[in-house]
């Protein structure tokens, strides 16, 4: 089944060419089934290319799925024109205000890591966002950051700044072969990494409701389950394009930042030579069984979300 996009929404052009199954909004409303709806909380400056990230994951599930464009609702974004934010985008305080639940929400990184939470402009409003999924969302999936600060929001689980940014692609062992959200997956798997900060496992050890399911001994926890809040928290970047480190690799330098090359990245560590993509398998395997999960567990009545355990 496909993913519902407005016609005019670049990922609608990006995901038809690529093959993946898209449908147009005034054909959707004439399906009569129970889509499931996945709300998109964009963090990211590059607003565009992280909506064809996410879209390009949901949209190969066997269903149908309606994804809705979320944005802090004071933010006001730097990197994309106004005009696609205001056709595309409803801040978050239009959701809440109008009493809509979601099946699913993810929440993505944002590139403001180097700062304590509380620093963070809107966090006062992400902080509501986090309150807010606990009645109106059945799953909630926090991406590197928007995981980050989630995990610390509920639990206390502090970050810590790196020497070095952690930058490349690093090998995750499967900590939980048994888990739903792992079905299908590798005893290991590769993930890209680009992060200044890091969560210990420790310290997330140290919750016991915490399930981790997914680590390096290099890079450290990489995905865990939060059953009590209905979350999943991964501080890496599944859904990152082949060339994306490479992109980033490029800004960091011209930007006069210190970086070193992405560890496993490039053939020979030349970075002229093309990077082979060997996650988007364990990608789409990832985000096909948190949306299994939802279909299988959420109430058919969206009304009823929130109102049981």
């Amino acid at each position: 089944m496909p993913i519902t996009l407005p016609e005019n929404l670049p990922a609608f052009d990006v995901l038809s060419n690529e093959g993946v199954m898209v449908m147009g909004q005034g054909r959707a409303v004439s399906q009569d089934i129970r889509p499931i709806n996945i709300g998109l909380l964009n963090l990211m400056p590059k607003k565009i290319q992280t909506e064809n990230q996410f879209a390009r994951l949901i949209g190969a599930t066997p269903l149908q799925v309606n994804l809705k464009l979320i944005r802090m609702s004071e933010h006001q974004t730097k990197n994309t024109a106004a005009e696609h934010m205001e056709e595309f985008y409803r801040p978050f305080a239009e959701v809440a205000a109008s009493g809509e639940k979601l099946d699913g929400l993810i929440i993505t990184g944002a590139p403001i890591e180097h700062l304590p939470f509380e620093e963070v402009t809107y966090w006062d409003e992400l902080q509501e966002v986090f309150a807010w999924t606990q009645t109106h969302v059945h799953s909630t999936f926090g991406v590197c950051w928007g995981g980050m600060a989630m995990i610390n929001h509920f639990h206390g689980v502090p970050k810590h700044a790196l020497r070095a940014k952690a930058f490349g692609c690093f090998r995750q062992t499967n900590l939980a072969p048994a888990s739903p959200f792992l079905r299908g997956f590798s005893d290991d798997c590769v993930i890209p990494v680009s992060r200044w900060t890091e969560m210990r496992q420790s310290e997330i050890d140290a919750v016991p409701e915490l399930v981790p399911l997914l680590g390096s001994d290099d890079t450290g926890p990489c995905l865990v389950q939060d059953p009590d809040h209905r979350a999943l928290y991964i501080f890496n970047h599944f859904e990152y394009d082949t060339g994306t480190l490479h992109e980033e690799l490029m800004r960091d330098k011209q930007g006069g930042k210190p970086i070193t090359l992405p560890v496993n990245y490039y053939p020979d560590d030349n970075p002229e030579n093309r990077p082979p993509n060997r996650w988007r398998s364990h990608a789409h395997l990832l985000y096909g069984n948190w949306i299994n999960e939802i279909y299988q567990t959420v109430p058919y009545d969206p009304a009823e979300i929130g109102n049981k355990p």
